[in-house]
């Protein structure tokens, strides 16, 4: 049976989270506004605890678990930001966390994640399966699995941030054509489809080519697997395929979806830093991308930067070749 989310679970998620998650600034950008001739905000969940929208759905899931099962701890497996957000949220209530990483994951999130009091185990994405050793460890310890996307209570708790946009759009007066999300697997999407709430609205996920699983899906109305390959700059933003119970959500919420080339990421990348002010990194910086390359026409846009954990040196040499 595929669970998903309804509306009700995003406005709990967002009681539940309160006390400890960001409530992250929506902003205008006179910038990206005069560039359009319209009006782009700019949701900034690179403001959020660990950087990233990743901390709302992994403590949605935590505080779950019930109490008597927490000393067991978590497992989860992650490119970089889940990893930091689980162990984040995990560390709020002194549970153990232990994180599988690829070995290739930008230092700065493997860091981050050693520094939030998780252990970090490395494998190879070429040639492991990472959910097979997180389900490996998870029942040798007993942990609860914390999943990246595909799990109705982290799809509930991205979708706080959806709630939030639409909370600050009315406080501003402001009635979005569109609203642009990075996407690897979907939760974050598809959870702010939901808490946004507005069939008016379209809600577009933004991936990079070769990735873009979730565009292919709702083009053809059922779960496609996206060619792959080459590795992208956006490292976040790899999910070939989106998730079950995220695309039973995505398919009745989503509009047509959109891809960027990588040199359309380095774009965006050097534009935020050099523009904005804003550090972001290349998978959060997706919805940005596909603005600067004129794949939407909408008047009224909101773009959600996703995340800033980005590798200094990586963005440094962005922004050099891009001047």
């Amino acid at each position: 049976m595929i669970e998903i989310p309804v509306y009700a679970d995003v406005v709990a998620a967002q009681k539940r989270i309160a006390p400890y998650a960001v409530r992250t600034p929506l902003v205008e950008s006179p910038a990206l506004s005069e560039r359009i001739g319209g009006r782009v905000f700019l949701k900034l969940e690179l403001m959020q605890r660990t950087g990233s929208f990743k901390f709302r759905g992994a403590l949605n899931r935590i505080l779950l678990i019930p109490e008597n099962e927490r000393a067991k701890g978590v497992v989860a497996f992650s490119f970089g930001n889940h990893a930091q957000g689980v162990a984040a949220a995990a560390r709020l209530f002194a549970m153990p966390a232990l994180i599988v990483m690829p070995s290739d994951a930008p230092r700065p999130k493997i860091d981050g994640t050693q520094a939030l009091g998780a252990q970090v185990v490395l494998y190879d994405r070429s040639h492991e399966d990472r959910e097979a050793i997180a389900a490996r460890i998870r029942e040798e310890r007993g942990a609860t699995l914390v999943k990246p996307f595909d799990d109705p209570a982290i799809i509930a708790g991205q979708g706080t941030a959806g709630l939030e946009i639409a909370e600050d759009a009315a406080r501003f007066g402001v009635a979005f054509d569109e609203v642009l999300s990075p996407c690897s697997g979907g939760g974050l999407v598809s959870g702010i489809a939901l808490g946004i709430k507005d069939s008016k609205v379209k809600i577009r996920s933004v991936e990079p080519e070769n990735f873009d699983g979730m565009r292919q899906s709702l083009k053809a109305g059922e779960r496609i697997t996206a060619l792959g390959g080459k590795f992208s700059i956006a490292d976040a933003l790899m999910a070939p395929t989106p998730g079950v119970h995220v695309f039973e959500l995505a398919k009745g919420l989503l509009s047509s979806g959109l891809a960027v080339s990588d040199a359309e990421l380095e774009q965006a990348v050097a534009f935020a830093a050099t523009r904005l002010k804003l550090l972001v990194e290349p998978g959060g910086a997706a919805a940005l991308a596909a603005l600067l390359a004129g794949k939407t026409k909408a008047k009224s846009v909101c773009l959600v930067l996703s995340g800033g954990n980005a590798d200094f040196s990586q963005i440094a040499d962005i922004v050099q070749r891009s001047s």
